[in-house]
């Protein structure tokens, strides 16, 4: 079956403190984005990989691959206004049936086992979402201040979020709505269940100063 990953890259470096966007900050001498893109083609040799960038970012990127003699092969798109825009063009360039991965540009941690975790279990069962446990005690805010909730009943998602190709087309065919922060609230949206399984809890999304730190001891 073949295996896509839409790698979505739209961010603008606000909570890092920085000019430049988070994607492309250096650690140990590469971008955030080419490490990531590295670790899918570490997991399949001939997975094909989309990228979507905003407009205004990808002559830089390209600039970029050229410089630092990034040979990786991937397709770059153009993103759109939110997460789910810039996911629907993706999938526009995708033809014919697999498994098709999302995952933030800028987590480039995932463990080669979460990967497997989600494509294998996307293969046979449609789809695939990694969390973790909540390892902290956790509240819900309520109208009349806030309550303590069993952490047992809470996950923490991750990415990437796999899902077979017809039900990624489908889903996708649904009108933006306020509550698509995910691509698996989405799919869930357009009737389909979806399987939770283990992810990686090295598996960050570096959008702060201090994730930028914790990314470089990860890497060393």
């Amino acid at each position: 079956m073949e295996r896509y990953a839409v790698i979505v890259a739209g961010g603008s470096g606000k909570r890092m403190g920085s000019d430049i966007p988070k994607q492309f900050i250096e650690i140990k001498g590469r971008p955030v984005l080419m490490h990531t893109i590295e670790v899918f083609k570490r997991f399949d040799k001939n997975i094909r990989i989309v990228l979507a960038l905003p407009q205004a970012q990808i002559e830089y990127w390209k600039d970029l691959c050229e410089k630092l003699r990034f040979n990786t092969p991937h397709k770059v798109v153009a993103g759109g206004q939110t997460r789910y825009h810039s996911v629907k063009n993706g999938l526009s360039v995708i033809e014919g049936e697999g498994v098709i991965g999302v995952h933030d540009g800028v987590r480039p941690f995932v463990s080669q086992e979460t990967l497997s975790n989600t494509y294998l279990t996307a293969e046979k069962s449609g789809n695939a979402v990694p969390v973790i446990e909540a390892f902290e005690s956790v509240r819900q805010k309520t109208d009349d201040g806030n309550k303590a909730v069993d952490r047992n009943t809470i996950k923490l998602v991750q990415t990437p979020q796999v899902f077979r190709s017809e039900q990624m087309f489908k889903a996708y065919e649904i009108p933006y709505r306020e509550e698509f922060t995910d691509d698996a609230s989405v799919v869930e949206y357009a009737g389909f269940r979806i399987n939770l399984v283990e992810g990686n809890r090295e598996n960050i999304k570096i959008t702060t100063p201090f994730d930028l730190k914790l990314a470089e001891v990860l890497l060393t």
